[in-house]
């Protein structure tokens, strides 16, 4: 079976397809990768084709259309100076609205453009795509073969009521019949790694859910340090993901950041000063950040640029997350309570569906004691630890992922 797969935004993407494009590997199928440069580096350790070709999503341009909507929002203040009505400011939603216009407007024709001459060779009789890749649903329909998107935070908040005016028009624009159904965005469902009744997708649709392995980067391991933390104290753990620091690091200085997000540095550095308060032991992976305002941690708080995050969750008696998908799927895994502090994208509604699932809390108050006192309780409460221990077990009973190939293979057939 010859499968064509896509992974583009952060490196985090890159690792939400891992699992499945190693599991066909190993199973003798031929894996055709085509990423970015950002994501590519996720593949150099197993045996799949890695083609690097993908654009990168242009995130100046979407901060340049989050000036123009914040300096919108700010000409309706009033004289007096008091604030407009709040559903009048940019917010969440706004966010979303940019990501879908740039997802699916001339990025998708053009990642498809790149697919299309990928797949001349390649000839994929499956695809298995990123969620925000709108490209290889054009390029599946061109074919006539099945496209699932891989486990991702856009594939859970995309509505595909909303987005089928915007997709019709790119089949349009191909030479492809327009449809009805919001459903064509994925007809052959999608792939998670969490049971359905964890399920964190808006939309209902067909799953094929398998469980995730902890060991996603063979290569990565744990520093020598971690074995000389003291161990007479909760142990937490704390990561801002892969995406905030990409987004830092690419944009052009003084482009300002989408509309919604908050710049990482100053939620690196609320965590920092409320882990500091805690008592505990603390690890920080920072994504080679530097805290704003120059703040320093306590001494039980150790900083570091990035680790293996699946293998220290194994250990850690709390997890306080940015929410994005893979962290809070990898927390699920390793049964590891969740404090989230969300920034955009889905990082917000994740962390409603956290504390409305009881696996931890959404930290509302960025104050550091607001943060020390939220930690203070998921450490000390019984109940919360219950319910992720369930939800570790109902994760654990899902069908291992090599069944993916098997799968796969019917639905070619």
């Amino acid at each position: 079976m010859r499968v064509l797969c896509t992974a583009t935004g952060s490196p985090s993407h890159g690792r939400a397809l891992l699992p499945l494009a190693r599991a066909l590997a190993g199973a003798g199928h031929q894996v055709t990768v085509v990423t970015t440069t950002d994501v590519a580096p996720v593949f150099a350790a197993d045996p799949v084709t890695v083609l690097p070709t993908l654009p990168r999503i242009d995130f100046s341009g979407m901060g340049r259309a989050s000036a123009e909507l914040e300096e919108a929002a700010g000409a309706d203040t009033p004289a007096d100076g008091t604030q407009p009505e709040a559903d009048a400011l940019p917010d969440a939603e706004a966010h979303l609205r940019l990501l879908v216009d740039r997802l699916a407007g001339d990025m998708a024709l053009e990642c498809h453009r790149v697919l299309a001459e990928v797949a001349r060779d390649v000839r994929p009789e499956v695809i298995i795509r990123d969620g925000m890749d709108i490209g290889s649903c054009l390029l599946a329909e061109q074919l006539g073969i099945p496209q699932l998107p891989i486990p991702g935070g856009t594939v859970n908040i995309f509505d595909p009521v909303a987005l089928l005016p915007a997709l019709n028009e790119l089949r349009e624009r191909l030479g492809l019949p327009v449809q009805e159904s919001p459903g064509s965005l994925y007809p052959h469902g999608r792939f998670d790694y969490l049971p359905a009744d964890y399920s964190f997708a808006k939309f209902p649709s067909t799953v094929l859910a398998y469980r995730q392995t902890t060991v996603v980067d063979r290569t990565a391991g744990l520093p020598g340090w971690i074995a000389g933390l003291p161990a007479d104290r909760p142990l937490v753990f704390a990561a801002l993901g892969t995406a905030l620091p990409m987004f830092r690091e690419v944009l052009p200085p003084g482009t300002p950041l989408p509309v919604g997000m908050t710049d990482p540095a100053e939620l690196l550095a609320t965590i920092i000063a409320g882990l500091s308060r805690l008592d505990c032991t603390a690890v920080v992976a920072t994504g080679g950040i530097e805290p704003a305002g120059g703040v320093e941690p306590a001494p039980h708080v150790h900083l570091t640029d990035r680790l293996a995050q699946p293998l220290l969750l194994e250990c850690a008696d709390l997890f306080v997350t940015h929410g994005g998908y893979n962290s809070i799927r990898e927390a699920v895994r390793t049964g590891t309570p969740m404090a989230v502090l969300p920034n955009f994208g889905d990082q917000l509604p994740n962390a409603e569906r956290v504390q409305e699932l009881g696996l931890g809390r959404h930290l509302t108050d960025t104050d550091p004691e607001a943060v020390a006192a939220v930690c203070r309780e998921i450490l000390a409460d019984r109940e919360t630890a219950a319910r992720v221990r369930r939800a570790q077990l109902t994760s654990l009973a899902l069908p291992d992922i090599g069944q993916v190939a098997a799968d796969l293979e019917k639905l070619v057939s």
